[in-house]
């Protein structure tokens, strides 16, 4: 089938490799002045389009409305036309004018109640259609005004019919322009003539949604090999085994050492926003389970089902055992899906909203086994992190032979207090005073296991309840020991050496050896 080209002769290009100009301008401004020029043309030929279809709608809004005119003069008007067009308003008597007193009456409403309706454009100050029916009758008014008042009438009615008629070839000469213009217009093809020829109502499918963050792969990972050469030497004896010689190894190379040290560093799974969702759907609402999975596929991916143990495991630590079971609950749920085989989201939910007595309690009681495992595992490492080394602060004498004195308050400073005693000259009496009361309501702030060690007196009994306490608790008691004199670490045979018994033991070890 031959292939018709001719459309494309309407193309209007500005980069003709054949335009020429003058020599001393270059080619590239004169293709951009040649479409400066065609934008420039096309721009004012749609205004000039728009203004031609403006006028014509307007002139055909006029030309009725003066025929209507002239027939009330005349009065060849229907009278139900009179009821619903422009004259609805007037009263009876107005109605039954006509001739000259009509058209009198006419210019004073148009004078005193125009119409605001107007051309729907957007020139400024539009001028609306009863003011240019005024302006043509107050024309026509100065026209006939110096004619005899029996002559007037005729005179008005031949001015209306002048106007129409050149209205009327207006129009016509205004509609041979637009069509002329519209004609040159499609004359080239532009970006506005570009329609939509057809329409792919094709969907591509949403891609599968990525597996869990830290998921293991379902492939096992292949394990290194390594060759090893060996010489073998051929001996007399070969039984005797002072005769074998020792075949050398290889040694081990490093990444040979290292092959599953990258199991240890893989990243568990985290429950994603769906997940979560997910999760804390109730036991047993296999309905809302099923309807959720069918609106979020990113829910049943590779890594969800370990994702949800992993939860699990933490919600059984942090003592939140309601939502660990729900947890186990909805990995198995995936599983099992997972292990139906393709159709198998279908077909699990199907045996368990439909209540398939033997599929059930094999669910259930999968469930339970699983969380007690759950259960087991927290309260294992529950214990073995409580049996973990804990930082304590420890005093320790500086001389193991000295014995230990406490200045242990035994209640409040009396009323007379005295000084005496060699040492006392000095000192103020409400300062001691001060002091006393500090010391005492120090003391009284403590703990009361702390109280009781400190009169027993000794210091493995306040060692003890500081290694019961937490470091900056520990460390603030012993602050205000050394600050009330209760225990003086300066100068009482007393210090905090916790950091020092290594360096101690090396010292000794150093000074046997010499």
């Amino acid at each position: 089938m031959p292939l018709n080209y001719s459309k494309w002769d309407q193309l209007e290009l500005s980069d003709d490799s054949d335009i020429e100009g003058h020599p001393n301008v270059d080619k590239r401004s004169l293709i951009r002045w040649k479409q400066r020029d065609i934008h420039e043309k096309r721009e004012a030929r749609k205004l000039r389009i728009a203004a031609l279809q403006a006028e014509i709608a307007c002139n055909d809004v006029l030309a009725p409305r003066l025929r209507r005119i002239r027939e009330r003069l005349t009065g060849e008007a229907d009278a139900d036309e009179s009821r619903t067009t422009e004259w609805a308003e007037d009263s009876e008597d107005v109605r039954t004018l006509s001739g000259l007193p009509l058209f009198q009456h006419l210019v004073e409403r148009l004078q005193t109640s125009p119409s605001s309706a107007k051309p729907p454009t957007n020139a400024k100050d539009q001028v609306t259609y009863d003011g240019m029916v005024l302006s043509l009758l107050l024309q026509i008014h100065d026209e006939t005004k110096v004619l005899p008042t029996d002559e007037q009438e005729k005179a008005i009615l031949s001015c209306l019919d002048r106007h129409i008629s050149q209205l009327l070839e207006h129009t016509k000469q205004l509609e041979k322009e637009l069509e002329t213009e519209v004609r040159e217009q499609k004359k080239h093809i532009t970006s506005e003539d570009i329609k939509e020829g057809w329409e792919n109502k094709y969907v591509p499918p949403k891609p599968a949604p990525p597996p869990i963050k830290g998921a293991s792969s379902e492939a096992p990972k292949k394990k290194k090999t390594t060759t090893t050469t060996t010489t073998a030497y051929e001996v007399l004896n070969p039984g005797a085994s002072s005769s074998a010689t020792a075949q050398p190894t290889a040694p081990t190379s490093p990444a040979e050492a290292n092959v599953d040290e990258d199991d240890d560093d893989e990243e568990l799974p985290e429950l994603t926003p769906a997940l979560t969702q997910f999760s804390h759907l109730p036991l047993g609402d296999y309905e809302g389970s099923f309807s959720f999975i069918q609106q979020n596929r990113e829910v049943f991916v590779p890594g969800a089902s370990d994702a949800l143990l992993v939860a699990a495991f933490r919600a059984q630590m942090d003592g939140k055992a309601k939502y660990a079971k729900q947890c186990v609950h909805q990995s198995l749920l995936l599983q099992y899906c997972d292990k139906l085989g393709k159709d198998g989201v279908r077909v699990f939910f199907q045996k368990m909203i439909g209540g398939d007595k033997r599929a059930i309690p094999v669910f259930e009681k999968d469930v339970e086994d699983t969380y007690a495992h759950v259960v087991r595992r927290a309260e294992a490492a529950a214990s073995s992190s409580e049996a973990t080394h804990k930082e304590q602060i420890q005093l320790v004498p500086e001389n193991p032979n000295a014995t230990l004195s406490l200045n242990v308050p035994d209640g409040p400073p009396p009323d007379d207090l005295r000084l005496e005693g060699p040492g006392t000259e000095g000192l103020n009496v409400e300062e001691v005073r001060r002091a006393l009361t500090m010391r005492w309501q120090v003391f009284e702030s403590f703990p009361e296991p702390l109280k009781v060690a400190l009169k027993e007196g000794t210091l493995e009994a306040v060692n003890k309840v500081l290694g019961g306490m937490e470091v900056a608790e520990a460390e603030d008691v012993v602050s205000k020991l050394d600050m009330t004199g209760i225990m003086n670490f300066a100068e009482g045979g007393i210090r905090d050496e916790t950091a020092n018994v290594v360096e101690a033991a090396e010292a000794d070890g150093d000074g046997g050896g010499d």
